[in-house]
């Protein structure tokens, strides 16, 4: 008898976790899917970029079902190409840079491969390219730079390659006229600090943690001004004139005039191939919450939703479109 129940209990157990096994996990687990934005270095403008579109959207995690995380990455090349590859659903990336994945722009990463799944969705804040010199390195000009220790930018960087335009615009060739270093922009002040660099680009919206490290030290520290000919903004359209407001930064040895510079938007992108459900979940998100995500960082201080929707050369993902047809915004 007690062999006939343990054989009876035995078998409802192994019938209990087969039908268990044929559901699969439990209904939030199974239905809930995890994203996963690409930003930059932490000191930059695109780590707490992707925070704040986290934030915003991951309040209706459970009405979309989707939940975000965020990611440091090298930047712009390292996101276009992670999106492409399906490591990063979403990612911040440089409008130069969108425009050069999508066309396959000669002289890119992406020379000859046009990255045809490449979607825009909305653009965020105006990036400078800033140049940081150290007062004693005897720099005034891009002019300046020539002999000098200076950092352009690390590999996957958008703005290494803005560094090279406008040192190329100067005539000054990275191999030969300056000592060129390819470190990461989080890393470049403390090494000016120390004294093993003299100078080095930055390409970020404006109040950025970096530059307040830089200006922020021992060494004194200032903001140099790039004046470009018009010729060059003829050449790249995707480039236009800006500033870095210096107020931001009063331990700058220059801090009294904002200085004249080149610029940029940061874009946030994704693939074709990303459901059109989340694109269209974050994208309302941010809009519909549009004072809550403006309020989140200084650097966004001049967003619209109008010109959120300027600066994208890529195709606008189905989802974010669906939304901006219900809002008229299209």
């Amino acid at each position: 008898m007690r062999k006939g129940i343990l054989l009876v209990a035995v078998m409802v157990a192994v019938t209990l976790a087969f039908v268990g096994c044929q559901r699969g996990p439990a209904p939030d687990v199974a239905k809930k899917k995890f994203y996963t934005i690409g930003t930059g270095g932490v000191t930059g403008v695109y780590y707490p970029t992707g925070g704040a579109i986290a934030k915003i959207v991951n309040v209706k995690k459970k009405e979309y079902d989707i939940r975000l995380t965020v990611e440091s990455t090298g930047g712009s090349v390292f996101n276009v190409n992670a999106i492409m590859a399906g490591d990063l659903e979403f990612g911040v990336v440089q409008s130069d840079r969108q425009f050069q994945a999508y066309n396959g722009y000669e002289g890119s990463e992406w020379a000859g491969k046009p990255q045809k799944d490449l979607r825009a969705i909305f653009t965020v804040h105006p990036e400078s390219i800033t140049l940081v010199a150290a007062v004693d390195a005897g720099i005034n000009s891009l002019q300046d730079l020539k002999g000098k220790r200076v950092n352009i930018g690390n590999p996957g960087s958008g703005q290494r390659q803005n560094s090279i335009d406008a040192l190329t615009a100067a005539g000054i060739d990275i191999e030969k006229d300056i000592k060129a270093e390819g470190i990461k922009a989080s890393e470049a002040p403390g090494i000016l600090q120390d004294g093993r660099i003299d100078a080095f680009f930055y390409t970020v919206g404006h109040p950025a943690g970096a530059i307040k490290e830089a200006t922020s030290g021992t060494r004194k520290v200032k903001v140099i001004p790039i004046e470009l000919p018009n010729s060059f903004y003829e050449k790249f359209s995707y480039y236009a004139p800006s500033v870095v407001p210096i107020q931001f930064y009063p331990g700058a040895a220059n801090k009294e005039v904002a200085v004249p510079t080149f610029g940029v938007k940061a874009t946030f992108v994704t693939s074709s191939k990303v459901d059109e459900k989340a694109v269209y979940a974050v994208t309302k998100e941010v809009f519909e919450n549009f004072d809550t995500f403006k309020a989140l960082h200084p650097a966004y201080s001049v967003l619209t939703k109008e010109n959120m929707l300027e600066g994208m050369s890529a195709p606008i993902h189905d989802g974010a479109m669906k939304y901006y047809k219900e809002a008229g915004m299209k």
